[in-house]
């Protein structure tokens, strides 16, 4: 493949975006790609059309995680300044966990290969993950002498609790695509002919529903991560009205006591 380091496509209410290096496994951590990411991100959130999403990789790679070449070579990240590096991490990388978490549309990592360090992090921070057969994931910071600097010490342990998630990180040991769905990192392993069809089947299971509560569904459920039960209950309590007042929840409600398939418009 060729053209932008992210490639959007639509079809319907779903938008695949696919890390387009496969010549350097999809490195997260690439300008091109932390731009091309975050350009997406605005763009199907702005579009009311938009109604879910597929997160995969060009090439045998979701992603790599950092480009280690890059990192290694005299001008790169291993010889920087501390004051440099800091900035590097804050403007670059750790961007695209705030772009993830302000995205309003659920995301589906579709892991078609080797998804480590960032890699696996950046999976982690889809809202359903999907594993080829093929897939391996690793929380490999440690091998290299690195710590997670993009978010993987908040995200891991969301996925798969935290005995499992420092095991991972202490380690840096990579685990299989059968690992990863007993330890519930992902919620299906296919075959890696079928990821992209099982992907797009559950983002057809979502953009069936009401887009806007299912915009709100989705912030509910991010921000009640930091949250007490109580602040949630208000949350839920101020958000709900906005939902009572949408067409969409009108129409819901005419199709069922009409016992009709209904029709949603994103209102």
């Amino acid at each position: 493949m060729g053209g932008a380091a992210v490639l959007y496509e639509q079809t319907g209410h779903i938008v695949t975006l696919t890390l387009n290096m496969p010549e350097l496994r999809n490195p997260v951590s690439d300008p091109a790609i932390i731009t091309g990411l975050l350009e997406a991100f605005e763009r199907m959130n702005a579009d009311k059309n938009v109604r879910a999403a597929i997160l995969t990789g060009a090439g045998t790679a979701f992603s790599s995680g950092g480009n280690l070449k890059s990192m290694a070579a005299p001008d790169g990240n291993a010889h920087a300044a501390p004051v440099d590096n800091r900035l590097w991490y804050v403007e670059g990388i750790q961007r695209i966990p705030f772009a993830f978490e302000r995205l309003e549309v659920p995301i589906i990592a579709a892991v078609n290969g080797p998804a480590i360090g960032a890699g696996c992090d950046l999976a982690c921070m889809c809202d359903i993950r999907v594993a080829a057969s093929s897939a391996t994931f690793a929380e490999s910071f440690v091998k290299i002498g690195l710590v997670p600097g993009d978010g993987g010490a908040w995200l891991l342990p969301r996925a798969i609790g935290q005995s499992r998630a420092r095991e991972m990180a202490f380690t840096g040991d990579t685990i299989t695509a059968d690992t990863a769905l007993a330890w519930g990192l992902v919620s299906y392993v296919v075959d890696d002919a079928d990821l992209l069809t099982k992907a797009t089947s559950i983002a057809d299971r979502i953009a069936v529903n009401p887009p806007l509560a299912v915009r709100m569904t989705k912030k509910l459920m991010t921000s009640g991560q930091d949250m007490t039960l109580e602040r949630v209950l208000d949350f839920s309590a101020a958000m709900q009205p906005l939902a009572h007042a949408t067409r969409d929840h009108h129409e819901a409600l005419g199709a069922f006591m009409e016992k009709r398939e209904p029709s949603f418009a994103g209102k």
